[in-house]
């Protein structure tokens, strides 16, 4: 079977490990690395044997798929480009800057018949696999997700950078319309909120608390689901996870068996599937926009 054609536009700190796993990918050729930075593309592209470039246009007719790990508000030009070449796209979070261009993505990949797959990377993690099946009717879901200051995504605030991967899960989990909102955020180190709040009450009842930080003293990424029969735990991080639930007068404990896996190599192995197939991604264009939405709405209470 003929190999699927990638190339990765953008190989700072996360669109390296996007060059690093399509490089030992079986049924794919790493076409090529595109960064600005001649130095960094050049240096990535001897690390994983495939060509470097400093201009994306410069692997239109080459490439079946691309990676677009470039800053936000370069994903719909460099999008809406290789859309035009009949390229297939996977998308860093968030999916655009702004709705208008979201939408101006989706509808050129609905025009083309192509794939749009957004890098909401939390759905692939094995962890929030594994507890998906068991959770039920959540009550109430809390989410902590905190990060040490890195000189990266600057150019949007920590919603857009950090909290919207869990406002993507909650999204997918819930299934319910927002219909109250609270936010509140504060600047610290950067032009944007660097740490943010907010508490969303859907039509169905859930509640849902989501904290996040790009100025921790450390690392946290955990979400915990209440629900009428149980609590379950997960650490995405270090995908464990365990669920409590109520035996007569006590409460129980029981680890879920998790099956670990890179939670970016599961991502990209999905877009291949997708490219090779023509299927559906599991995190479409469409979802994303909500995503989108969503935290767009959160960062606009934040800053009025």
């Amino acid at each position: 079977m003929e190999k699927v054609r990638i190339g990765v536009i953008g190989v700072g700190s996360l669109g390296v490990h996007h060059a690093r796993i399509y490089s030992r990918l079986d049924g794919v050729e790493l076409v090529g690395v595109c960064d600005i930075n001649v130095k960094k593309a050049n240096q990535i592209a001897r690390k994983y044997r495939t060509q470097a470039f400093t201009r994306y246009k410069d692997l239109f007719g080459k490439v079946n798929g691309v990676s677009i790990v470039t800053p936000t508000n370069t994903h719909a030009e460099v999008g809406k480009a290789f859309l035009e070449q009949g390229v297939h796209i996977l998308v860093e979070k968030p999916i655009t800057k702004t709705l208008e261009d979201a939408d101006e993505l989706l509808k050129k990949a609905r025009d083309k018949n192509l794939i749009i797959q957004v890098g909401h990377v939390e759905r692939f993690n094995a962890g929030i696999r594994a507890i998906k099946s068991i959770i039920n009717k959540p009550v109430f879901i809390e989410c902590h997700r905190l990060s040490l200051f890195k000189k990266r995504s600057l150019d949007i605030g920590v919603v857009l950078d950090l909290m919207i991967h869990d406002i993507d899960i909650i999204l997918d989990l819930v299934n319910s319309k927002v219909v109250k909102m609270d936010a509140l955020g504060v600047k610290i180190l950067t032009l944007h909120e660097d740490l943010a709040n907010v508490r969303l009450q859907f039509e169905n009842g859930t509640i849902s608390n989501i904290t996040a930080s790009r100025v921790a003293n450390k690392t946290m990424r955990k979400i915990r689901i209440f629900q009428e029969d149980a609590y379950i735990s997960l650490d995405y991080e270090k995908q464990e996870a365990y669920i409590y639930r109520k035996a007569g007068s006590k409460i129980t404990r029981k680890k879920i068996r998790i099956k670990k896996e890179e939670s970016l190599l599961s991502e990209l192995k999905a877009f291949v599937d997708c490219v090779k197939n023509n299927e559906k991604p599991l995190v479409s264009g469409e979802e994303a926009r909500e995503a989108l939405r969503m935290a767009l709405e959160i960062t606009k209470q934040i800053n009025p």
